[in-house]
């Protein structure tokens, strides 16, 4: 999991284009949101379409967002129960 966790901050970084940013800056437990990375509602959005595209996956309801999006643990989890099978 500690390759998923680093590829999601890569990931993360380049889809919200956050150029002052290195993965090793972003905590696995970090929150994402208001306190953390200070992420918004629209960086919310290109994570639900970054875990369309780079794993398709979908969430299955608005109200997981939160939970799911709280830091790159709680992602990498939420990729690792989710992921098609191949």
């Amino acid at each position: 999991m500690d390759k998923l966790m680093h590829d999601l901050k890569v990931q993360i970084i380049a889809q919200l284009n956050l150029q002052d940013l290195t993965p090793e800056d972003i905590g696995d437990d970090q929150p994402l949101f208001v306190e953390g990375l200070g992420l918004d509602s629209i960086d919310a959005l290109e994570l639900i379409v970054l875990l369309q595209q780079q794993y398709k996956i979908k969430l299955s309801s608005a109200e997981e967002g939160p939970k799911v999006f709280r830091s790159v643990k709680t992602i990498a989890e939420y990729i690792t129960e989710h992921k098609p099978k191949v």
